[in-house]
């Protein structure tokens, strides 16, 4: 049987990865990695909506049980949670680490040791948590990594706010994509985000990275190997737009799409500034979400974990 190898270990043999390198640093220079398009020159200093400069920030790492089952498997999925988002949504339920930056700046070498240190546990894939805003510090740190024996997939876990250029430099790079995908509506983007381009946004880069990785692949032991986790967080009084969204994911990504509905929305942060956030939402509510999934043609569900509602 042939052993897995992930898509980034032949990009780095063909010399591919110094290529991406140079092009994602160039883009700090006036940045346009995500959506915001701030302009700011963060190889100077300057920082833009995210709040990051050169480096990039880690409020923690360790082997994560809370995960999706193919991510975790019995010896969890390595997560490492990065400072700051570009996102920043109200009701964040990180909200002291994308809003309040708790976390360290680290460098290249750290960065990489982070992930040579998790997969040393027995961590199934290394999983990069918010990485939008930090996609020239992962390339970086990988040129480091890599060579140092990291052999195991990497989970982009996004919000869903990329843009199709900059997930561009991660094709070779990355073998599982786990965006979410939060509003179908731009109001309600507008509200909780300051995005209401964030519906389009999210719709071109699943295109994107599902042109990229295709449907999720496992292992004979049901661990994730290559392609899209989507997910998608049930708003209360049906904020999230989870037909509309699941009918796209359907007819235009794919019916085989791995999606995980999720009900442990709290209202967290500033949610409290709509008042429609200011609620949980409901069992039937939940239910509800599951069965317009199932409705609009989506055959492969996460099955549900037990949420502890605390905020």
């Amino acid at each position: 049987m042939t052993s897995f190898e992930p898509v980034y270990i032949q990009t780095y043999k063909k010399g591919l990865l110094k290529e991406k390198i140079k092009n994602a640093r160039d883009i700090l220079r006036s940045c346009m990695l995500c959506p915001r398009k701030c302009g700011v020159d963060r190889l100077s200093g300057q920082t833009g909506v995210c709040r990051t400069g050169e480096h990039a920030l880690v409020s923690s790492f360790d082997a994560h049980f809370g995960e999706e089952a193919p991510l975790v498997g019995k010896s969890g999925s390595g997560t490492i949670f990065f400072t700051y988002c570009n996102l920043l949504c109200i009701f964040c339920q990180n909200y002291d680490i994308s809003h309040g930056g708790w976390g360290e700046t680290v460098s290249s070498q750290q960065l990489a040791e982070i992930m040579l240190s998790l997969q040393k546990i027995g961590c199934h894939n290394i999983n990069f948590v918010t990485p939008t805003h930090v996609v020239p510090q992962i390339l970086s740190a990988l040129e480091i990594a890599i060579p140092a024996g990291l052999s195991v997939p990497l989970v982009y876990n996004t919000g869903g706010y990329d843009r199709a250029e900059t997930l561009q430099l991660l094709d070779g790079v990355v073998d599982i994509y786990m965006p979410d995908f939060k509003f179908w509506d731009s109001d309600i983007a507008e509200k909780t985000c300051k995005a209401p381009d964030y519906p389009e946004t999210a719709r071109r880069a699943l295109k994107e990275m599902h042109r990229q990785v295709g449907d999720l692949v496992t292992d004979k032991a049901g661990i994730a190997r290559r392609g899209i986790l989507l997910r998608h967080l049930v708003l209360p009084h049906g904020l999230a737009g989870t037909r509309d969204i699941m009918r796209f994911v359907a007819k235009e990504i794919s019916p085989d799409t791995y999606v995980n509905i999720m009900a442990q929305y709290r209202p967290c942060g500033r949610a409290a500034e709509v008042k429609e956030l200011a609620d949980f939402p409901s069992k039937t509510e939940y239910e509800a979400a599951v069965q317009s999934a199932m409705e609009e043609g989506i055959a492969r569900l996460d099955r549900p974990r037990r949420v502890f509602m605390i905020c």
